[in-house]
């Protein structure tokens, strides 16, 4: 990346090497494996994938691996069910050899930042490996402590998030479309004015879009829609010249029944979907893109009476020829629901931690790292 970027300072893993001599030494690798799980079952191990290549440069050049990790929030509990045994388990299948401690938020210390348990984490350990994207937009004690004390690196998977989504910043092919999603706009109003002068076009779908739509005077009847963000809606959709909202929603009407409405939702009824005309004009958006980063459903994608706008713009977004971003979360979740989370260019472990590096090109976890090489 170039001078000046925030990854600049960073250190690598191959900086690591030249600093630590790897071949015996115990390395404390942060990773993100918090894994669905179902009845003690990992339903999807792709945070556990994405992280063996790290791994695996590590172990091959001698090093013992010790992997922290957090799962679910069993809020500084000793809890059965997020127990990281299944997790343990499946990492030996993949990488033998590779430890891994148990469940970082067991103790309280890890969310709030304690100095006592990054110095119990970091005992005994010869340097230290931030992996874990998805967590990295957290000051939490593993991931902020332990670079102020051991020689510290970014992993091949922290790497290559901060490389493209902080690309999408600076250098995307045009035209750069936005496709945003999701329950809340309150969640999303940084990262909209952080791409509002970087984007061609912006896309917004989901629960958020009734915010927007009632901001232009539609009507929205019971669904989502937070009242207090409306002005911030309607200031934005004046900076705005390249916006595209609903113009067809479907969801459930007053008497419980699948329906489809135009922009305007009658009282009583709610969206839950945006419409098959949305879907196709938003669609349409995506195909003619140069670069596409995607964050958010369409609609409540988990049933499947509302899961057509979703699966629309997915089929869109694996189909076009532009470079796709998939920013994490439920986007995710939907790609591989449908089966096309091998047809895109990139797919972020952290839907938060995506938003926030594009909203302030930086995030707490680079920050420990740059700093703690200074």
């Amino acid at each position: 990346m170039s001078d000046g970027a925030p990854s600049a300072g960073i250190p690598t893993l191959e900086d690591l090497a030249e600093r630590v001599e790897l071949d015996g030494a115990r390395v404390l690798v942060r990773t993100d494996f918090n894994v669905p799980l179902e009845n003690g079952e990992i339903t999807d191990d792709f945070r556990i994938r994405a992280a063996l290549p790290t791994i695996e440069w590590l172990t091959e050049r001698g090093a013992h691996v010790v992997c922290a990790s957090h799962l679910g929030r069993p809020k500084g509990r000793c809890v059965d069910e997020y127990s990281v045994e299944p997790v343990r388990r499946r990492l030996a299948e993949l990488a033998p050899g590779a430890d891994l401690l148990e469940n970082l938020r067991f103790d309280a210390g890890e969310e709030g930042n304690d100095a006592s348990f990054v110095e119990r984490l970091i005992d005994g350990m010869d340097a230290y490996v931030n992996d874990a994207f998805g967590a990295s937009h957290r000051a939490h004690a593993s991931i902020v402590g332990p670079p102020a004390h051991l020689p510290s690196a970014m992993g091949r998977l922290l790497e290559r998030e901060v490389e493209v989504l902080l690309g999408l910043r600076r250098r995307p092919r045009r035209p750069f479309v936005a496709v945003l999603g999701g329950a809340k706009v309150s969640d999303k109003l940084g990262v909209i004015e952080a791409l509002a002068d970087a984007v061609d076009a912006l896309v917004v779908g989901g629960g958020m879009c009734f915010t927007f739509l009632a901001a232009r005077g539609h009507s929205v009847g019971d669904s989502i829609c937070e009242r207090d963000q409306i002005d911030e809606c309607r200031r934005l959709l004046e900076g705005l010249t390249a916006i595209h909202l609903p113009t067809d929603l479907v969801g459930l009407d007053a008497h419980g029944e699948r329906a489809t409405f135009g922009a305007d939702v009658p009282n009583g009824a709610k969206g839950l979907d945006v419409g098959p005309g949305t879907a196709a004009a938003f669609a349409d958006v995506v195909l003619d893109a140069g670069t596409v980063f995607w964050n958010g459903p369409m609609g409540k994608f988990e049933d499947e009476r509302f899961a057509a706008g979703t699966r629309t713009v997915a089929q869109a977004v694996a189909d076009t020829k532009a470079f796709t971003v998939v920013g994490g979360g439920d986007s995710a979740a939907a790609l591989a629901q449908f089966g096309l989370d091998d047809d895109v260019d990139h797919v972020s472990t952290g839907g938060g931690a995506s938003l926030e590096l594009l909203e302030h090109g930086d995030l707490p976890g680079l920050a420990a790292l740059r700093k703690g090489t200074s």
